[in-house]
């Protein structure tokens, strides 16, 4: 098990490896797919970002309203490949690791190479467990979006596992040899 603080550097994550289970601590990002878009757009303009790039962690997340004494609701992953066509543009500005579930398509992976990034994988379904790791919550960008609003967590002891690393490994290809066997 390996122990990482946000913001990550390039030497953190180029020393990850593809199954590799980490926990993470400090603080994380969420956005989903409008939010993705709405920070590429802002890239393309020039703006400043309302979120800062590098080291971050992006949490590809929609939680669900908080329940009394919660700070957050059940906050599971969505699926990765949503995010496909923003994330090359955003590891390039200094993004670090993203958490998700399921497969990232060839133009993320090469960017995860190129400027050493990773992917990180967490359990579907798991939403309401995710949501223990998260001690506060607020919005800080793209109010307008609701539940896909860019929100910054603190997090503690966040579990998740390299899905793809900086060097071009990935569980999935172990996950489909041991399928086929």
């Amino acid at each position: 098990m390996k122990r990482l603080r946000s913001p990550l550097t390039e030497a953190d994550v180029r020393q990850l490896r593809a199954g590799d289970e980490v926990i993470l601590d400090g603080t994380v990002y969420t956005a989903r797919d409008m939010a993705h878009q709405r920070l590429c757009r802002a890239i393309d303009r020039g703006e400043s970002l309302p979120i800062e790039l590098e080291g971050a962690i992006i949490y590809f997340v929609g939680p669900t309203p908080a329940r009394p004494g919660r700070v957050i609701g059940a906050a599971g992953p969505t699926t990765s490949a949503r995010m496909d066509p923003f994330s090359p543009k955003l590891i390039a500005h200094g993004l670090r690791a993203m958490i998700g579930k399921g497969y990232r398509n060839e133009e993320v992976r090469r960017a995860l190479q190129e400027y050493g990034a990773v992917h990180l994988s967490t359990l579907g379904g798991a939403g309401a467990l995710l949501s223990r790791h998260i001690v506060r919550a607020e919005v800080v960008a793209y109010e307008d979006l609701g539940t896909e609003a860019i929100r910054k967590l603190e997090v503690v002891d966040f579990p998740a596992v390299v899905a793809y690393d900086a060097v071009g490994g990935t569980v999935y290809n172990e996950l489909q040899s041991e399928g086929t066997e």
